[in-house]
């Protein structure tokens, strides 16, 4: 059995394989219309996909925004089945690595509060805190709102 993991290009086409990893890791996952609306022009992501024998499977993707010199993380994803297996670390990475080709000088991320398994794997690559916005994220209880962090990373 071969197992290898590749980057490709998110296009258009890809939206209809990609929402259900959408839906499954957000408690408010994006619509079909605004992930159509992060596709081509100031945006570019990619998807990881696993290929065992002939069949590929989609591991996860992000989505990314360049204005001038500054990129943003606007989304990253992992199957919730291959979560835990280094497959967030390998997206972050393919994503600043993609920032710095495309000429970003800085990353910038928001991310929940609660959700303190990605702010490690954030920190871990480097990024820092730089401010909160209170009650930024509906509460994924359904109830309230809570806080997110805002981190950058300097290139």
């Amino acid at each position: 059995m071969t197992k290898s993991a590749n980057f490709s290009q998110i296009t258009l086409s890809d939206i209809n394989n990609l929402m259900p990893i959408e839906n499954a890791c957000h408690s408010h996952p994006w619509s079909e219309k605004t992930f159509t609306s992060c596709i081509g022009g100031r945006y570019f992501g990619e998807m990881l996909k696993n290929k065992l024998n002939d069949q590929q499977s989609i591991i996860g993707f992000y989505i990314g925004e360049l204005v001038v010199d500054e990129a943003t993380l606007m989304d990253i994803c992992v199957e919730p089945n291959q979560q835990g297996k280094s497959f967030g670390k390998k997206l972050l990475t393919q994503f600043i690595e993609q920032a710095k080709v495309k000429g970003a000088l800085k990353i910038w991320l928001e991310v929940r509060s609660k959700n303190i398994s990605a702010q490690m794997l954030y920190m871990n690559a480097g990024f820092i805190e730089t401010g909160r916005r209170t009650g930024y994220y509906p509460s994924a209880k359904g109830f309230g709102y809570e806080d997110a962090i805002v981190m950058c990373l300097s290139l």
